[in-house]
C-alpha cells in the first residue's frame, strides 16, 4: 500500500465499518477532500475490485483493497470535490456502475422538523421517515430514514445488495437516533428491510415502520415507493363536513373482510368495494366500519397488531387498489371508518417490537382479560417520537386515503398503568394513582389534531372501563376529546335481557332502563358489533323455535336499538340475522341472504335506516335529555317499553316495543301530548316477514290530561314487534269537535243513567206493591186462622167449664155418699 494512502487511513473507524458497527459511516466512506487530495473510500465486501470514473479523468482509477474484508481506497491528486461513478466487479466478473451512496451528503431538512418529531408534534412524519423515491443532485434513487435510538448500526438490505447489511450502512444524523441513507439508481417496487445490529451484537431484520407498502407473504418485506395518487374527492369531503355532528344521523355498518360472501382466494379490494356498495345501497347505511386494524394494516404470521401501521393489507391488492376502493365507496356516498390500534402492538419480531434492541416503541405488557391469549406491548407515550409515529400514521390515512373516521380499539389498556396487572407489577404515576398520564395526554393530543383539521373526520373510542369524560361533551377541558364512545354499558344490560326466554325477560326488565341514568354524560353509539356480541350471533342470542319467530325477535331488538338515542353501529350479517355462526362458510351467509325471509330482513333494515336518517325526531336532539322521555318503563309483567323521541323543534314520535311473543291489544299508553298519532313504522309488516296485525293507522289520545298531566290512548302492539307513531297536535276545531262529542256522549250517558234509574225505581215500586199485596193476603189468612183458633179455643174452654162442673157435681155426689 502506498505510504501516503496508508497514513490517511483511520483504521479504528475502518474497523467499525468492516465489522458493520458504525453509526457514522459517512465520516469514512465516500469522497473527502483532504490536504493531500481527494480521498475516496468504499466498503464493498461483495466486490473483487472497485474503480472510479471521474469526470476529470478519461480513464477509470483503480481503488486499492486496503482490507481483505472488502475495504477499498484511492487518493486522487485533485484539490476539489468531484463527482464520480463506482465500477464494482464481483467474483463472476460482472461489473456494476453506480453512484456512491456516500458521495451525496445529507439531505436538506430543517432541524425544526427533526425537533418537532422528537417533541411529538411532527404529524407528517410519514414524509420525514420511511422511504421516498426522489432525486439528489439530479440523480434518482430512494432516500431511507428510520428511528432507532438504541441501535449500534442500521443498514438497508434487499436483492439490490444481496441482503448484505455491510454494504449500505446508514448514517445517524440526529442525537435522538434518526438514521439516513440515499441509495442512487434504486427504483420504486424494490423489496427491502432494515438490518439492525443491537448493542449486544445481535442482528435482526426489521420491516420499515413507515413503509407505505409491504408484501403479503409470511416472509414479508417492505417495498420502496408510495401508492399511486388517486384524485381527491373534493365533493365528498365537503359533504362530509356538513353531515358531521353529534346531532346528525350516523348509521354505521361494521364489516369484516372475512365475512364478505365472496371467494376469498380471489377477492380483491375492488370486489370488496362493489359488494359493500351494493349491500349498503340495499340497506341504507351512511358509513361502513372496516373491522380489525390487523385486517386493514399489513401483518405477518399469527400475531396481534399490525406489522405496518402505514401500509394497507396486501392480501387483497396493492395500496393503490385500497385507495381506489375507498374512492369507489365515497363516489357512492358511503363514508369509511377504520379500526385503529394505538393501544398496543403485537410480538411480530419483524415489526416494531424490540425494534432497535431497546424499548424505543414500548415496553409495558398488559394482559387483556377478554383476550388472554394476546401477547402485546403498550406504546411508550412519554416519547415524542412515538407520539409523532402514531399521530402521523393517523394523518397519513386521513391525508392519503381520505378515511372519514377512526375507531380507537381497547382504549382502556392505554388509560390504566395497572390494566391486567397484579400488585407489584406496575408503578404508580407521580401522583400515586394508576392513571397513565402520558397516554391520556397522547389521546387528547391525537383528538385535538384530528379536530383541528376541521374536515369532518370523526373519532370513536372503544372504551370499556368507567372512565369519565371520554367524549367532547359540553366542552369539558378534562375530556379525552373523542366524538363518540361505543355504549358498552347499554350492551351489558340489554344483551343479557335479550338472551332470556321471553317468559323471564320481565325479571331483567328494570336493568334495561339503567343506562338512561347516565346516557347524556357521553356521546354514545348504540352498537351491535361483533365484539359486543362476544363472538356470538344475534340469531343465536334471540328467542324463537323457528326462523320466523327468531327474525321477529331480531326485528324488535333492532327496532329498539335504532330508536334509542344515539348513532347506531350494526355488524354485517347480524343486521339481517343471516350470520348463523362465525365458523360458517361465507357462501352459506350468501345463500341465506338469497332466501325470501332474509331478503325481507334486508328490506326491514333499509326501512329502519330510512326512518332513522330522515325522521329528525330520531337524531336531532341526541345530545340532550330533552330528546328522550320514557312513556312506559314500568310494565315488567307485559315486558313492553315505550318512549317519546323529540326533534330540536319539539316534533315527537312515540315508540313502543313488545319483547314477548304475545300480541298486546288495546295497550294503554299515557302520552305527554294530546293529539293524533299516526302509525309510521311497524316491524310486523308483511313486507318485512311479519303478519301485519296493526289495524288502526291513526290513534287519538284523550283531550283532557290526567292527574299526572298525561293523555290516555290505546294502541295495538304485535307480538315481538316495534311500532312508531308520529305525533300531530289537534286543531282548535278538532278539539271543539271532540269536546262537543264528549259532552254529547257524557250527556247521553247521563240520560241513559237517569232512564236506568227510573226503570230501577219502577221495578222497585212494583216489587214493593207485590210485596204489599202479598202481605195483605197473608194478613187476611192469618186473621181467618186466628178467628178459627179463637172459636176453637172458646169451644174448648166451654167444654172445659162443663167438664169442671161435672167433676164438681161428681165430687159432691161422692162426698155426700161417703157421709152416708
Amino acid at each position: 500500500m502506498d505510504n501516503k494512502l496508508y497514513k490517511l487511513m483511520d483504521w479504528p473507524a475502518i474497523e467499525e465499518i468492516v465489522y458493520s458497527e458504525s453509526s457514522q459511516p459517512c465520516s469514512i466512506l465516500g469522497g473527502h477532500l483532504v490536504k493531500e487530495g481527494y480521498l475516496i473510500q468504499v466498503f464493498r465486501p461483495d466486490a473483487v475490485s472497485v474503480s472510479v470514473s471521474v469526470s476529470e479523468r478519461k480513464r477509470a482509477i483503480q481503488l486499492e483493497k486496503v482490507d481483505d474484508a472488502g475495504f477499498f481506497a484511492a487518493l486522487i491528486p485533485i484539490k476539489k470535490n468531484v463527482k464520480y461513478v463506482l465500477n464494482i466487479e464481483d467474483k463472476n466478473g460482472h461489473i456494476t456502475r453506480l453512484r456512491d451512496p456516500y458521495s451525496f451528503g445529507r439531505f436538506d431538512k430543517s432541524e425544526v422538523i427533526f425537533n418537532k418529531f422528537a417533541a411529538g408534534t411532527e404529524y407528517n412524519a410519514y414524509n420525514l421517515l420511511g422511504n421516498k423515491v426522489c432525486e439528489k443532485d439530479g440523480i434518482s434513487g430512494v432516500l431511507f430514514r428510520t428511528w432507532a435510538p438504541n441501535a449500534l448500526r442500521v443498514s438497508v438490505v434487499g436483492e439490490f445488495n444481496s441482503w448484505d447489511g455491510r454494504i449500505y450502512q446508514m448514517e445517524r444524523i440526529t442525537d435522538n437516533g434518526i438514521y439516513e441513507i440515499f441509495i442512487p439508481q434504486l427504483e420504486a417496487g424494490q423489496e427491502y428491510m432494515y438490518e439492525i445490529k443491537f448493542k449486544g451484537a445481535n442482528t435482526v431484520l426489521k420491516l420499515d415502520p413507515y413503509a407505505r407498502q409491504i408484501t403479503q407473504y409470511a416472509d414479508a418485506h417492505s417495498v420502496t415507493g408510495e401508492p399511486q395518487a388517486v384524485q381527491d374527492n373534493v365533493k365528498w369531503v365537503k359533504q362530509r363536513k356538513q353531515i358531521k355532528g353529534v346531532n346528525k344521523p350516523l348509521s354505521i355498518l361494521e364489516i369484516a373482510y372475512d365475512n364478505i360472501p365472496v371467494n376469498k382466494a380471489k377477492v380483491n379490494y375492488m370486489d370488496i368495494a362493489r359488494y359493500i356498495t351494493e349491500y349498503v345501497k340495499d340497506t341504507g347505511y351512511t358509513y361502513v366500519l372496516i373491522k380489525g386494524s390487523d385486517s386493514i394494516f399489513e401483518k405477518t404470521g399469527y400475531c396481534y397488531g399490525a406489522s405496518g401501521y402505514y401500509a394497507p393489507s396486501s392480501q387483497y391488492g396493492t395500496a393503490t387498489d385500497f385507495k381506489h376502493m375507498i374512492k369507489e365507496l365515497h363516489n357512492n356516498g358511503i363514508g369509511v371508518i377504520i379500526d385503529f390500534n394505538v393501544a398496543y402492538f403485537g410480538i411480530d419480531i419483524r415489526s416494531i417490537v424490540n425494534y432497535d434492541g431497546g424499548d424505543c416503541y414500548g415496553y409495558l405488557k398488559p394482559r387483556i382479560i377478554e383476550k388472554p391469549q394476546m401477547n402485546i406491548t403498550t406504546f411508550a407515550y412519554e416519547k415524542g417520537e412515538v407520539r409523532s409515529f402514531l399521530i402521523s400514521a393517523i394523518a397519513m390515512w386521513l391525508d392519503e386515503y381520505n378515511i372519514d373516521g377512526i375507531k380507537i380499539t381497547d382504549t382502556a389498556t392505554m388509560l390504566y398503568l395497572d390494566y391486567g396487572k397484579n400488585p407489584g407489577e406496575w408503578t404508580p404515576n407521580m401522583y400515586g394513582g394508576n392513571e397513565n398520564l402520558d397516554a391520556i395526554e397522547f389521546i387528547k393530543q391525537m383528538n385535538e389534531y384530528v379536530h383541528k383539521r376541521n374536515d369532518g373526520v370523526i373519532t370513536i373510542a372503544d372504551e370499556k372501563s368507567l372512565w369519565s369524560d371520554v367524549t367532547r361533551n359540553n366542552d369539558n377541558e378534562d375530556s379525552l376529546g373523542f366524538d363518540y364512545k361505543l355504549n358498552d354499558g347499554f350492551n351489558e344490560e340489554f344483551f343479557e335481557f335479550v338472551k332470556q326466554d321471553p317468559l323471564f325477560r320481565k325479571g331483567m326488565y328494570n336493568r334495561v332502563t339503567y343506562e338512561m341514568l347516565y346516557h347524556y354524560k357521553e356521546h354514545f353509539i348504540t352498537n351491535l358489533t361483533y365484539e359486543a356480541l362476544k363472538d356470538d350471533t344475534l340469531y343465536a342470542m334471540v328467542s324463537g323455535n323457528d326462523d320466523k319467530q327468531r327474525l321477529s325477535d331480531i326485528r324488535a331488538v333492532l327496532g329498539y336499538i335504532y330508536t334509542y338515542p344515539g348513532p347506531v353501529c350494526v355488524s354485517y350479517g347480524n343486521d339481517t340475522g343471516a350470520l348463523v355462526s362465525v365458523d360458517d362458510d361465507k357462501m352459506q351467509i350468501l345463500s341465506r341472504l338469497e332466501e325470501p325471509a332474509y331478503k325481507q330482513m334486508k328490506a326491514y333494515i333499509k326501512a329502519l335506516n330510512t326512518l332513522y336518517t330522515t325522521d329528525n325526531s330520531m337524531y336531532e336532539a341526541d345530545s340532550s335529555s330533552d330528546g328522550f322521555e320514557w312513556v312506559d318503563n314500568y310494565n315488567a309483567e307485559l315486558t313492553v317499553y315505550s318512549y317519546a323521541r323529540y326533534s330540536s323543534d319539539n316534533d315527537m314520535d312515540i315508540v313502543a316495543v313488545n319483547f314477548t311473543p304475545v300480541e298486546r291489544k288495546a295497550y294503554e299508553l299515557n302520552v305527554p301530548k294530546a293529539g293524533k298519532y299516526k302509525l309510521v313504522f311497524n316491524s310486523d309488516n308483511e313486507e318485512y316477514g311479519g303478519d301485519g296485525k296493526v289495524e288502526a293507522v291513526v290513534v287519538k289520545s284523550a283531550v283532557e290530561a290526567d292527574s299526572n298531566d298525561r293523555y290516555k290512548m290505546f294502541v295495538d302492539i304485535p307480538a315481538s314487534a316495534m311500532v312508531v307513531y308520529k305525533y300531530e297536535s289537534y286543531t282548535d276545531i278538532e278539539i271543539k269537535e271532540i269536546q262537543i262529542k264528549n259532552e254529547a256522549k257524557a250527556a247521553k250517558v247521563e240520560a241513559e243513567k237517569r232512564v236506568d234509574l227510573a226503570r230501577e225505581l219502577a221495578d222497585k215500586a212494583e216489587e214493593e206493591a207485590v210485596r204489599a199485596a202479598n202481605a195483605e193476603k197473608e194478613a187476611k189468612e192469618s186473621l181467618r186462622l186466628a178467628q178459627n183458633a179463637r172459636k176453637e179455643a172458646e169451644k174448648k174452654a166451654l167444654e172445659a167449664v162443663k167438664e169442671s162442673e161435672r167433676i164438681d157435681e161428681e165430687m159432691k155426689l161422692r162426698l155426700s155418699q161417703l157421709k152416708k
